[in-house]
């Protein structure tokens, strides 16, 4: 078949659709958010694939499977085995890492471990097994060095000028002891001489050592002429090797000295190396793990600073965070006498403390102190001595000890992740790290960029030996093969070192895309959910040949995307809507780009064909109070000095790896945190923040989930259900019943089912098929038990309103300013659609984050609030986009400051203010390209961001250098001006 034959669509809100799909080609579904999008292309499409799949295999096998549920569609035809690459984010297990997940790490550790060379830890020798003859090689190749050029195996070189050599055989290496009977042996054996700690002397002399003093002896095996006689050389060389078990000195007549050793040990300090295994070279294998901290390069440790966070305080005024109203309890007399003891009191600020008594004070003494014990009357009824601990000793213990989950989170708020001391959170072992290729160990080269480590290993192979070439040839096509595929999904700035855990959700999946396509399946239906978030415009057209070259390889792609540039380059479009919700779920249209653009009934063809657009604001707002950042340099920011005004709307943007997180997230959310809240997390690097006016709130709004439970919904995010609950508390049944709002809570014993515990569905498990939910026989999914349902407003029941959606809520509810006001803010956000008792787990990021900002809006704010927001157009349409400016406006207005993460172009036209980054990721990036209004930025020639503005503000101007430009502020001068310094 050339075509997937869907008839009969109904699951969720698909309104029993019907759709012809062609085969082998890029298929783009768009259309606004909840219009039933992902409901087509996951929870239908994806589904009855991965179904059918599953299916295939044994009941044995199927145990040990997750399978879907069969969708709600009549058939599905033409079906091939599908691949979902979703936007989630990859694992959390910080033993993952971008390396181990793409597989590169585990073709490096084959690589280290065929062509890696050992070297000493300590004294950097290399280390290498060597046969007699290949040592005997070895000294006459360096005899043949040092000749002067005319005079190889002449007279003048030969006898006593510098060719001889002494060979060595060392038995005792820094011991003590007398040795004088194996000094006798050594006579019986034949050997006439020994070096004795350097001195050449005769066995049969008496010699006399000191027994507690170490000493080195050294057997005097042969002193010859090698290039007179290389078999005598070969002789001397096996005889010493079998001396010494492996180890053989040969002392030049210039007093030089070299080390040679037989076995895959450090000559110098012996040091054994076994032979080398890829598993030696994993961070998750006991064989290469860093025993210290178990191959997780960090420790969790308690910190000084936050377990006394004020050192302008005194122990009586609760300095020592650790513990809690001290002052009348055992504790605080425990320090008490502690603080006697070392001559202070517990009313000495700690800063005024000695650098001997803070250090009593947080590492404890070995001194016995006197400890009273009274009890509240003041009566001593115990006394003793003992020694002090330590305040960090004693949270170690008691963290150690301590078998209460609530009691260990409790002492980690006041730890820190710190690298390991032990490997600096290289995570391997001292001697695997010593194994290196072209000087760089496994970690140096997990540690490079994507585009750095891809350049090392295209120049690799011309650096090698022939055997080594012909070893490593298979395993760096593998290597260089996935990092190409990286680079192509414009991941090029990702180390191999970074922890998967802190991964975006596009980059995540932009990965496992890059590994689907060095799979080279062929016959493969994809299902991809917006690739494009965190993608620069600059990448998208590497993005795209990607998506391409993987349809190429006979491949059919299904996009989820409402990115106008891969709209365009598909070969199909299908237009979902024309609302969200249940005003969704139909085709407005379908055909290629061209034929979307032309259909007036598509609101994605209006946005297209520029018949509907997102206009630039008339006027952008100004501030002359700003937010200063200085010498910000964590991860790889460059020492950058960051103004960000107050009371306006400022888009950050940049290419992927520009560091726009580290600046905003990593850096000014943590350094504010610590500021207004003081927080235990540390900021980024850098050298200070400054306000030019008051600042009281900081808020992230991101795209985690509202709640992790089906328990948590909308409404009660939102707590519009407060005042639903109050509603149905007033009316006449419930007052004559008794009934408060606690009543029609589904959390709390009394109105809810207590069959399902208010869940409305009973969780049965099926063994090898999947968890069946079957709704709850007691309450018919309602939650509530009968009495509760008994009590209508407006003739409809606690259960029916929460199974209304936020449209049909604000009808039913208009008459209550409380629910109406809060019901506004969700359908001024789109999302009208949503029901207001939907379980959260159900709910895109884009959803959730788009809830979490009507829940600030709702709030009555001071206007001196601050709100981080990172990539909030994840999942919206070109109309939805259009709604969150609208809310991003509305938050401005109330005179909150607003900061956004943010490619969409859309968005970044509409800001006051911009800070571009870059101008590159990676090494590469971390400086301040420009700053300044929309306008502005666009006129900059180095900005890639100002480059695409350009097209977007139809701008006919000639971009000049930043250097070259006139008439700009000191303050943005300085700012943009680092970019010519690149």
């Amino acid at each position: 078949m050339k075509s997937i034959v869907i008839k009969g669509a109904r699951e969720h809100n698909l309104k029993n659709i019907d759709v012809l799909l062609p085969r082998d080609s890029l298929i783009v579904i768009t259309g606004v958010s909840g219009s039933g999008k992902s409901t087509l292309a996951f929870d239908t499409i994806y589904a009855e694939g991965q179904r059918r799949y599953v299916e295939s295999l044994s009941a044995y096998a199927r145990q040990f499977l997750g399978q879907m549920d069969k969708p709600e569609v009549d058939s599905i035809d033409g079906l091939s085995p599908a691949i979902s690459i979703e936007q989630k984010t990859t694992s959390k297990n910080p033993r993952s890492t971008v390396g181990t997940v793409t597989e590169i790490y585990d073709y490096l550790r084959l690589l280290f471990a065929r062509i890696g060379i050992p070297h000493c830890p300590e004294h950097g020798t290399r280390i290498e097994s060597q046969s007699p003859e290949r040592i005997a090689v070895s000294i006459l190749e360096e005899i043949k060095g040092k000749e002067p050029e005319g005079t190889e195996g002449t007279k003048e070189m030969k006898g006593e000028d510098g060719g001889m050599i002494t060979i060595l055989a060392p038995v005792i290496r820094q011991k003590k002891g007398t040795y004088g009977q194996l000094l006798k042996d050594l006579n019986a054996e034949g050997y006439a001489r020994v070096r004795l700690n350097g001195q050449i002397q005769r066995t049969d002399e008496e010699i006399e050592l000191d027994r507690y003093k170490k000493h080195d002896i050294d057997v005097v095996i042969d002193r010859l002429d090698p290039r007179e006689d290389k078999s005598r050389l070969v002789e001397a060389i096996e005889k010493a090797l079998k001396k010494t078990e492996g180890l053989v000195y040969v002392l030049h007549e210039n007093g030089e000295e070299r080390v040679y050793s037989a076995r895959m040990a450090c000559p110098v300090c012996g040091l054994v190396f076994e032979e080398l295994q890829p598993r030696m070279f994993s961070f998750n294998s006991p064989f290469g793990a860093c025993e210290s901290c178990n191959g997780l390069g960090f420790r969790m440790e308690f910190d000084p600073e936050l377990i006394i966070p004020d050192r302008d305080r005194c122990i009586a005024d609760g300095a020592v965070a650790l513990y809690r109203n001290i002052i009348d309890g055992w504790r605080g007399q425990h320090l008490a006498a502690v603080a006697k003891h070392f001559s202070f009191d517990i009313f000495t600020p700690i800063k005024d403390l000695t650098p001997e008594q803070y250090d009593a004070l947080m590492y404890g003494s070995k001194e016995k102190i006197r400890m009273n014990m009274s009890m509240k009357n003041g009566d001593v009824y115990w006394s003793h001595n003992s020694q002090w601990e330590g305040l960090i000793p004693q949270s170690i213990r008691l963290y150690s000890q301590t078998a209460s989950e609530y009691r260990r989170e409790e002492l980690e708020k006041f730890m820190r992740v710190l690298p390991c001391p032990a490997c600096e959170g290289k995570r391997l072992k001292e001697k695997v790290l010593a194994v290196r290729i072209q000087d760089l160990s496994i970690v140096d080269v997990a540690n490079l960029s994507v585009s750095e480590c891809n350049e090392f290993f295209m120049n690799l192979e011309e650096k090698l030996s022939v055997k080594e070439g012909e070893i490593a040839r298979q395993v760096l096509k593998e290597i260089r093969s996935r990092l190409g595929f990286l680079e192509h999904v414009g991941l090029g700035y990702l180390t191999l070192s970074r922890n998967a855990g802190s991964l975006s959700g596009g980059e995540a999946q932009r990965i496992r895309l890059a590994t689907q396509i060095g799979s080279n399946l062929t016959g493969v239906l994809y299902v991809l959910d917006e690739p494009s978030i965190g993608l620069h415009q600059r990448d998208n057209a590497r993005l795209i040949e990607t998506l391409k070259k993987l349809r190429d390889l006979g491949n059919t792609l299904i996009v989820v995307e409402h990115d106008e540039d891969t709209i365009r380059s598909a070969d199909h479009v299908l237009d979902i809507g024309p609302g969200a919700g249940i005003h969704g779920g139909y085709v407005v249209a379908e055909g290629t780009p061209e034929e979307i653009e032309a259909n007036p009934k598509s609101l994605t063809g209006q946005y297209l064909s520029g018949k509907k657009r997102i206009e630039v604001p008339a006027k952008r707002r100004k501030s002359n109070k700003f937010i200063h950042l200085m010498g910000c340099r964590e991860n790889n920011l460059k020492e950058i000095d960051v103004d960000i005004p107050l009371g306006i709307l400022t888009v950050v943007t940049g290419v992927s790896g520009s560091g726009k997180s580290t600046l905003i997230y990593d850096t000014l959310y943590r350094a504010l945190m610590k500021r207004i809240y003081h927080s235990s997390e540390t900021p980024g690097e850098h050298d200070g923040i400054r306000f030019d006016t008051e600042v009281d709130k900081v808020i992230v709004i991101d795209q985690s989930p509202i709640g992790r439970t089906p328990r948590s919904n909308p409404a009660t995010y939102t707590k519009v259900f407060d005042p639903i609950r109050q509603a149905y508390a007033q009316t006449k049944e419930a007052r004559i019943r008794g009934y408060k709002s606690g009543r029609f809570s589904f959390n709390v014993q009394g109105g809810r089912c207590e069959s399902c515990h208010g869940d409305g569905l009973i969780k049965i498990e099926m063994n090898f098929l999947p968890d069946v939910y079957i709704e709850c026989e007691e309450c018919k999914g309602r939650r509530y038990n009968q009495e509760t349902l008994e009590v209508k407003y407006k003739g409809k029941s606690i259960a029916e309103a929460l199974d209304m959606t936020v449209e049909e809520a604000r009808e039913h509810f208009e008459n209550i300013p409380a629910i109406r006001s809060k019901l506004d803010t969700l359908l001024g956000v789109g999302l009208g659609y949503i029901k207001l008792g939907q379980s959260s787990t159900t709910l895109s990021g884009g959803e959730a984050q788009r809830i979490k900002l009507t829940r600030e809006l709702a709030k009555k704010g001071t206007g001196r609030t601050i709100y981080l927001l990172d990539e909030p157009t994840t999942g919206l349409h070109f109309d939805d986009v259009k709604k969150l400016i609208h809310v991003l406006d509305d938050l401005v207005s109330k005179g909150n400051t607003v900061v956004v993460i943010e490619h969409n172009l859309d968005v970044i036209k509409s800001a006051d203010y911009l800070i571009d980054m870059g101008p590159e990721g990676g090494n590469a990036g971390g400086r301040v390209v420009a700053t300044g209004t929309p306008e502005q930025v666009a006129e900059v020639m180095e900005s890639h961001t100002g480059r695409f503005l350009r097209a977007r503000l139809n701008l006919e101007i000639e971009p000049v250098p930043v250097a070259s430009r006139a008439g700009l502020n000191g303050r943005r001068k300085k700012a943009v001006c680092a970019a010519v310094k690149i």
